[in-house]
């Protein structure tokens, strides 16, 4: 009796140890790109290991929201791909620092009845495809530039973002540099009116339509495509070859960008030159706010961002991200100095 006495006092002490632990837990709530949501979660589930006292709750919801909830302040910290435009910046109640994570590849993957091989293309051909002037894929625009490929005679179904997002920011960022008609017609933006095509959320949302979708061509970030099995366009690059999306052709799309980065790290390297770059190449974002108003949130997020930018880039290559160049690392961390935390 005197046993089950005691088992019944030590399960209650556990509980109320683990109850205490749980309340006395920082959580950091986070939202935004889905684009690097792969390597974010990881990091964020080895941080938490590493540092129980911390817990970050991240809301994968597309660049635009991420946006959106740090201006309203009800997350944070936001993340995106697309580097807040001067008119946000002007929105938010106090400076908003930029800190680059990683860099990625936004690629072009498609479903194409019984064809096998890779496939080639250029940005104008790209950009008549998502604008609804290439609507078959044997059309003689995509057959020229794979001449020993069998091409059926499909409907092409344009798969794009229905959020906002900074993965369309890219793609679109990168068409408006490749074709003059999509830079007059649709331009550039995290959300834009698109001429034609079928709308998914989240990089999740346009990999399931193209997966589902016979003749459906989408664009996504590469570890979405590499997770399912999908096969991604060789896109010519700024210099007139053909690349493939990887770490060493996204390094080399960061390369110029990374020795003249502007200070405040708002960049972009899509249709970047040299004959290795891949043109469609990003860095992605997490967005803090200079002035932490809540000095334990404040610290913490400080703290992430050091390790971030030490132990967390190992991380990238697994997951198809290219690692920060070291120059902007450096850089990087003379900018964590200024964000500043009450109490310091």
């Amino acid at each position: 009796m005197r046993t089950k006495a005691v088992a019944i006092v030590l399960a209650l002490l556990a509980l109320s140890l683990s109850a205490r632990d749980a309340h006395s837990q920082l959580l950091i709530n986070g939202a935004g790109a889905t684009f690097p949501y792969p390597i974010y979660s990881q990091w964020f589930d080895q941080y938490a290991k590493a540092n129980p006292n911390v817990r970050f709750n991240y809301q994968s919801i597309g660049s635009g929201g991420g946006i959106k909830q740090l201006l309203n302040r009800t997350v944070d910290f936001g993340a995106s791909d697309a580097p807040m435009n001067d008119q946000q910046l002007g929105q938010a109640s106090d400076k908003v620092l930029h800190f680059p994570t990683v860099l990625g590849a936004v690629v072009i993957t498609y479903n194409i009845p019984d064809f096998s091989g890779s496939l080639r293309l250029t940005g104008p051909v790209i950009a008549d495809i998502f604008r609804g002037k290439i609507t078959k894929w044997n059309d003689d625009a995509i057959a020229k530039l794979n001449p020993s490929a069998k091409l059926p005679d499909t409907a092409i179904v344009v798969c794009h973002r229905s959020d906002g997002s900074g993965t369309s920011y890219v793609f679109t960022d990168y068409l408006s540099k490749a074709s003059p008609e999509w830079s007059k017609e649709v331009g550039k933006a995290t959300a834009v009116k698109w001429p034609v095509g079928l709308g998914g959320k989240g990089n999740e949302g346009v990999t399931a339509l193209v997966q589902q979708t016979p003749g459906g061509i989408g664009y996504i970030e590469l570890i979405y495509a590499v997770q399912n099995k999908l096969p991604y366009a060789d896109i010519q690059s700024h210099d007139g070859e053909w690349v493939k999306p990887s770490i060493d052709t996204v390094t080399a799309a960061a390369s110029g960008a990374a020795a003249n980065m502007p200070s405040d790290f708002r960049v972009s390297i899509t249709d970047a030159p040299g004959a290795n770059a891949y043109p469609i190449s990003s860095f992605t974002y997490l967005l803090v706010y200079q002035q932490q108003g809540d000095a334990a949130k404040g610290k913490a997020i400080k703290e992430f961002i050091k390790w971030m930018l030490d132990s967390g880039q190992q991380d990238a290559a697994p997951l198809s991200y290219a690692p920060l160049p070291a120059s902007v690392i450096t850089a990087e961390r003379m900018q964590l100095n200024k964000v500043a935390v009450s109490g310091d």
